[in-house]
């Protein structure tokens, strides 16, 4: 069978973060929602996505194709009900379609001639940013089960303090020395040839992808993320870092989410509770207006290929869009567009080219290329900004 993963109607509502990626590859857990729905259907999956990112992205559509909303996160009741779907069938969850069998191109589906199977139990759904460090703990625990069953952890270096060492799993090639791990609030996943390095406090939940990086004395409350190659530092609580990204000095980041090849430079701070505790209110790129999240805590959302100064103050519920860099003295305004260079004195738009340039150097330093699909997307963002 070909499994096809949509974007669906959340899309805009993920935005900065859906500018440079299809819904499926949102990393929220240890995994993306891509590779979630490829360990537990033993396949892998094309997207269908907006067109400007299809060239990174394809879809490869055959005779027979179920189509899965990517929004939404599989299970094993899901997945059974998914697999054993026959053709003009879907399934729905709260008037939802979350999958569907089609054998003509999904351009011409119609619903009305479709028998639809109703999912009645509880299903995780990522519909807003917010979604992503919200809902991290309980995809986390879920993801922690699926990566480690049936396998055994490499031992924890006797050097160590560690609570409930039994919720801790180490993969091969990962280094860690005389840091505290408390496993007793969450598991605690440490990846392949990743590093945790001297005097870090680390309280689970708590994922550390391949090739990520926690430098000295880091604290890190759970549930938190750090995706593949990223660099961590400071003190950081309930964030996920999808990869590549950085935050290597001292400052805090709390209720935030970043993209890749992001940078907070030294002593960068989020303020995640507004003074007079408040709800709190985030951009809406569809809406073009600021939404109540209904959160008491929020931080900053940060789209890829963005980055701060030292001593940055982002303040509770700030949303900086994709190739941003900020800087200067204060706190920036609570919504910064994609391309923005400057902060509160002064800020003008960023270069494309000038973009593109720094994104090659930030990559090659990791051995990494901007390829010309990456290119693209990049230019095309800069024309819609």
């Amino acid at each position: 069978m070909n499994y096809i993963l949509f974007d669906g109607e959340v899309r805009g509502a993920l935005l900065p973060f859906t500018f440079t990626r299809p819904v499926a590859d949102i990393r929220i857990g240890i995994l993306t929602i891509r590779e979630k729905w490829e360990k537990y259907l033993g396949y892998t999956t094309t997207t269908v996505t907006e067109e400007y990112l299809s060239q990174k992205f394809p879809m490869v559509e055959v005779e027979n194709n179920v189509m899965i909303n990517s929004a939404y996160l599989p299970n094993e009741i899901l997945v059974e009900m998914i697999v054993n779907l026959e053709p003009m069938q879907a399934v729905v969850y709260e008037e939802d379609i979350v999958a569907f069998y089609v054998q003509d191109t999904q351009e011409e589906v119609d619903f009305d001639r479709y028998e639809m199977l109703a999912y009645e139990t509880e299903l995780i759904k990522i519909a807003h940013t917010w979604d992503i460090f919200q809902k991290n703990d309980e995809v986390l625990r879920v993801d922690f089960d699926i990566v480690t069953e049936g396998r055994i952890s490499q031992p924890i270096p006797k050097s160590n303090n560690v609570i409930a060492p039994e919720n801790v799993f180490i993969e091969e090639g990962a280094k860690l020395e005389f840091v505290t791990l408390n496993a007793s609030t969450g598991p605690i996943y440490i990846g392949k040839d990743a590093e945790i390095m001297e005097g870090s406090v680390i309280r689970g939940p708590f994922a550390l992808c391949e090739h990520a990086q926690v430098k000295l004395g880091t604290k890190i409350y759970g549930a938190t993320t750090v995706g593949p190659h990223s660099r961590v530092g400071g003190e950081i609580n309930n964030s996920v870092i999808f990869g590549y990204s950085n935050k290597g000095h001292d400052g805090f980041l709390g209720n935030s989410v970043l993209g890749e090849w992001c940078n907070l430079g030294a002593d960068t701070n989020n303020s995640n509770l507004k003074n007079n505790y408040a709800p709190i209110k985030l951009w809406n790129y569809e809406l073009k207006e600021y939404e109540n999240t209904g959160l008491q805590f929020c931080g900053l959302m940060m789209g890829d290929h963005s980055r701060s100064g030292i001593n940055t103050m982002f303040n509770t519920g700030t949303v900086v869009g994709v190739s941003s860099s900020i800087f200067g003295g204060g706190f920036p305004a609570t919504f910064l567009p994609s391309f923005t260079w400057g902060g509160i004195d002064s800020s003008e738009v960023y270069n494309v080219d000038k973009a593109i340039e720094t994104m090659k150097i930030v990559m090659s330093r990791r051995s990494v290329d901007l390829t010309p699909e990456d290119e693209d997307i990049i230019r095309y963002l800069a024309e819609i900004k």
